[in-house]
This record gives C-alpha cells, sequence and structure tokens, in this order.
C-alpha cells in the first residue's frame, strides 16, 4: 500500500474514429506523464474512439478495433512506466457499453462500465449502450479508485455506491460538452458527491470540437473538505501531473494547487465558436473558409471567428454588392478586412439578378416585386459562394444566427447553403454583445490581430439585409431585444403562450413569432451544422416535426 500518488490528467483532444490517431496521441501523453513521474494517465470519457461516437458504435468492426487497440494500450504498461485509466466502447458477453479500463503490467486488470447513459438533449447513449451495475472501487498500487464515467457522477446512487463499497478517491472521466447557461453545473454536482462521500473528486473533461458540439475543457480536482485544488485551463489541450497524499487520517488529499481562471461569459462563448470552428475546420481536413462579407454584424463575428481559429491566409472574405448595397456596408466591409488581414474580393451579383429578371420576365410579368426578387439576390450570392468554393476547396462559412434560423429570416438554398455557421446558436443580441468582447480583449490561443476586428460601425447601425431599397430588418421583425427574449422563452424554456404574454409580451407578436418559428422547421433541417452555445440548439436538443398544425394560443 502507497500514501503517495502522481496522476496524471490527460485533457485531450482525440479525433473521432481516428482510433490510430488517438492511440498516438494517448501514447503523447503519457510519454509526458512518465517524464513527470506520474504513476496513473486519466484520460477523457470513449477517448479511444471520440466523443460522442453515435451509431459508429453499432459496426462490429469498428468495436474490434478498439478491443485491440485497448489490448495494444495495455501492453505498453509492460515498460514499468504509468499505469493507464483508458476509456473506450467495449462488448462484454454481448453488451455493448460505454467502459473504462485499467491498463498496467501489461494487461487490462479491471473494467467498469458507465451505470448512468443520458437520453436528453444532444445525449442518445440508451439507443447504442446497456448500462451496467453500479461500480466498485478498482484497486490500483493498494489504493481503492472509485471510478465513474462522466453522467455517474450526476446521480448520487453511484458515488454512494463507490464509497461504502471502500472507494477512496473519485474519479471521472467526461465528455462534457459546453453550453453558456451551463455555468457552474459540474463544479455543484461534484460538490454534492464529495458532500454525500467526504471522498476528494478528480473531474477530466475532453477539450475539442466534434461536429455541433464543442467540449472547453476545464477540469478540476476537490479535496474531501470541498475545496477546490485544481482548476485546469479551457478551451486548449492540457496535461497536469497533480500529487495525492495519504493522511494521518487515512484520507487523500491532493496537494497540488492550480487555480486557471475559467474566463467570463461572453469569452467562453467566443472561445466556443473558435475552438468549434478550428477543429470542424481541421478534422474534416479543409484547407480553410470562404464566407459573404456584407459589412453587416453577421460575417463580421463570422469571419473575426474564422480568423482566430485558422489564421488570416485561410480565410477568404467576398463581397458581393448588388444595386442596393450601400457604401457604407461597402466601406465597413473593407475595413473589417483590413482589420483581420484577410483577402477581400469583389464580385458583383448585378449581371446575374438581371440575368435572372430576364429569363423570368415573361412569367412574372403582371406581378409586383416581392420576397422572389428578394431571395433571388440571395441565392445568386450562395451560388457564388460555393462556385468559388469548388474551384479553390475552402468550405463556405454561412453566417445567419439563430434569431434567423429561429424565424426563418434566412434564404433557403441563398444565405443559408454552406458547410457550418458559427453563429447558428447564437441569438443577435448575443451577436452584438460578443461582438464587443473581441473588439476589446484578446486570448494567446487566438490566431488573429490583438485589438479590434470590426469598425465600430458594424456593431452599432441598423442590421439590414439590403435586399431592397431602404430596408430594416426591424420592418419584418420586432426589436431585437424584444425577439430574442420571445425566442429564448419558446425555444430554451418551451413556455406558453399564456405564460409569455404574462410577463409582458404583446400577444399578437407573441403568437406572430411562435407562428414563424414553427413554419420554419423545413429550412432548419437543411441548415449546415453549427457550433452548440444554448442549452437548446437547433438540432439534436430539438427535434420538432416539420408538419405541425399545433399553435398554442390558449
Amino acid at each position: 500500500m502507497t500514501d503517495k500518488l502522481r496522476i496524471a490528467m490527460a485533457q485531450a483532444n482525440p479525433i473521432l474514429g481516428d482510433i490510430a490517431g488517438n492511440i498516438k496521441l494517448a501514447k503523447e501523453f503519457r510519454e509526458e506523464a512518465e517524464a513527470d513521474g506520474a504513476d496513473l494517465v486519466v484520460y477523457p470519457e470513449l477517448f479511444l474512439c471520440g466523443y460522442p461516437p453515435e451509431d459508429l458504435v453499432l459496426k462490429p468492426s469498428f468495436i474490434q478495433r478498439i478491443k485491440e487497440a485497448m489490448d495494444e494500450l495495455a501492453e505498453l504498461t509492460l515498460d514499468g512506466g504509468p499505469a493507464m485509466l483508458m476509456t473506450g466502447p467495449l462488448m462484454e458477453e454481448g453488451k455493448l457499453h460505454n467502459s473504462v479500463c485499467l491498463l498496467e503490467n501489461g494487461k487490462i486488470s479491471a473494467t467498469r462500465h458507465k451505470a448512468k447513459l443520458p437520453n436528453y438533449g444532444v445525449f442518445d447513449e440508451v439507443r447504442v449502450f446497456e448500462p451496467g451495475p453500479l461500480p466498485g472501487p478498482i484497486p490500483f498500487k493498494g489504493v481503492r479508485l472509485g471510478v465513474m464515467i462522466c453522467e455517474d457522477m450526476w446521480f448520487s446512487d453511484v458515488a454512494e455506491c463507490l464509497a461504502e463499497t471502500g472507494a477512496e478517491m473519485l474519479i471521472v472521466p467526461n465528455g462534457s460538452p459546453f453550453d453558456h447557461e451551463k455555468g457552474d453545473a459540474r463544479l455543484n454536482y461534484a460538490v454534492e458527491r464529495v458532500t454525500e462521500t467526504e471522498l476528494p473528486l478528480l473531474y477530466l473533461n475532453q477539450i475539442g470540437g466534434q461536429d455541433e458540439l464543442v467540449f472547453d475543457g476545464g477540469s478540476f480536482v476537490l479535496n474531501g473538505d470541498r475545496s477546490l485544488a485544481v482548476q485546469m485551463s479551457s478551451w486548449k489541450e492540457d496535461l497536469l501531473v497533480t500529487d495525492w497524499v495519504r493522511g494521518e487520517d487515512d484520507q487523500w488529499r491532493c496537494e497540488t494547487s492550480e487555480l486557471k481562471d475559467p474566463g467570463t461569459s461572453m469569452e467562453r462563448v467566443y472561445n466556443a465558436m473558435v475552438l468549434g470552428l478550428k477543429d470542424y475546420v481541421n478534422k474534416n481536413r479543409f484547407p480553410g473558409v470562404v464566407l459573404g462579407l456584407s459589412g453587416g454584424i453577421d460575417s463580421a463575428l463570422s469571419a473575426a471567428v474564422a480568423v482566430d481559429a485558422l489564421g488570416a491566409d485561410r480565410v477568404h472574405c467576398v463581397m458581393m454588392p448588388s444595386k442596393y448595397t450601400s457604401q457604407e456596408s461597402l466601406d465597413d466591409a473593407a475595413e473589417c478586412a483590413r482589420l483581420l488581414g484577410t483577402r477581400l474580393d469583389s464580385v458583383s451579383i448585378v449581371p446575374a439578378v438581371d440575368a435572372y429578371e430576364t429569363m423570368l420576365g415573361g412569367m412574372f410579368e403582371g406581378t409586383e416585386a416581392d420576397i422572389t426578387e428578394e431571395n433571388i439576390q440571395s441565392r445568386v450570392r450562395g451560388v457564388t459562394l460555393m462556385a468559388i468554393s469548388n474551384k479553390f476547396g475552402k468550405m463556405v462559412l454561412t453566417t445567419g444566427n439563430k434569431s434567423e434560423m429561429s424565424t426563418g429570416y434566412a434564404t433557403i438554398y441563398g444565405d443559408m447553403c454552406g458547410g457550418y455557421s458559427v453563429l447558428k446558436d447564437l441569438y443577435k443580441t448575443l451577436c452584438f454583445d460578443v461582438s464587443e468582447w473581441r473588439n476589446a480583449h484578446f486570448s494567446g490561443v487566438f490566431m488573429g490581430p490583438d485589438g479590434p476586428v470590426m469598425p465600430k460601425n458594424v456593431i452599432s447601425k441598423p442590421p439590414s439585409a439590403e435586399l431592397r431599397e431602404d430596408q430594416k430588418d426591424e420592418d419584418s421583425l420586432p426589436p431585437y431585444e424584444v425577439l430574442d427574449a420571445i425566442l429564448h422563452a419558446l425555444v430554451e424554456e418551451e413556455k406558453s403562450f399564456a405564460e409569455i404574454v404574462a410577463s409582458g409580451y404583446d400577444s399578437e407578436i407573441v403568437s406572430r413569432i411562435q407562428h414563424l418559428l414553427y413554419i420554419a422547421e423545413y429550412k432548419r433541417r437543411q441548415a449546415p451544422p453549427g457550433v452548440k452555445i444554448t442549452t437548446r440548439n437547433f438540432g439534436r436538443d430539438r427535434r420538432y416535426p416539420i408538419t405541425n398544425g399545433f399553435r398554442d394560443r390558449k
């Protein structure tokens, strides 16, 4: 039995499905931990395959490769270096589990399965995994480790079972995705488990982007007295070797003290967009992104995120003026590109729009110009960006925000066309706040400039799609402060019509916004993926039918 342990926390960024790459990454973290004298390296949830693997785990050859990878890493521990708490999907007695294995002395010496499978929001683990029994401790160097996987920490019975069966510390491998309203929920649940068991707790979270999800890291350690011993960095890979000592009272305590600032709410939102886009582009091997830079706040913010994620040389901005584009917009787009240091080309859409008006002139004769002509402009811009993407290989980055996606204030096959959207889950009011934050702040992980990234006029001027003379967004929508509050109540809170009206909003406006929300579902089904920021993004979090006759008006 030992009275000292050195446990390495590998806050790693695996690539989903890249088993060979994840093995290599595991070895690199282990080598670094070994150089620092670690006894044990802990990896995040489902590290070997990446998280969340979804239906990939239903492929037998994939599960077989994971088993081979686990055995390969186990054999590595014959070298006398650190043991590993390695995670991945494992088949046992015909049942597929979300599992953690202790790899030591050249073999898998213990296996535990996740007992609580989340089946809400973005999580769908009940569909592919079988729950394991409540776990008992894993013996390691005479210490009984209480290992519970992610969701297991959110329920008291798992920690209670571990404590009652002799666990001396709690270790929690996680794949916990970011949302900006989650706040201190993870820490609060950890405090509850420590309070109930009086055991110290090591919480290790994944880092990186996976499709629409982004994992922010922020791993931490709580001692048995609920004091915060360790708070690791967010938004970047990291390895921290922690020192643990058994006290005279036979209680373990983490003696490492490292407390990183988790940052403000706006800082976390912006970093989530940067990391989400960076990993989506890089893990899918795109050379960069191309986007329409209109002179408005949404495209300016999207361009800033892209430059901070990828660097200015991988971001291609295109101004596509029409006869309605103002000189103000041309100037603002040019200044934005200058501040960011990006390439800016100008491609007039006037000839193409004129051609469509000629092509359809006979059929449209005798009708008034309406949204049809506006949408033609947007779709011409989409075709233009897709042509540039096809020719040069860069992915089209769309620039629509959540307020627009909610109400259908976007053109399908027009400004919605593209491969990814960093603003998809940001309401318009949040776009303003985040833009203000980025103009005043900089982080060492950003690849863009230290200083303002967009002219103040982009943030302060009234938003406009500029698809007709003197157009303003508020011609078609309520003021964004009102619109976003109603949308938040409808989407994130699922409040009834009566509840929203009772809180002070006009009944006709609420009814109209609810109607727009429902009828735009078909557009959202065809929208590109985008970074999850809120508690309820469109897609995995919120699955509404397209054909839907319900309207809550009572």
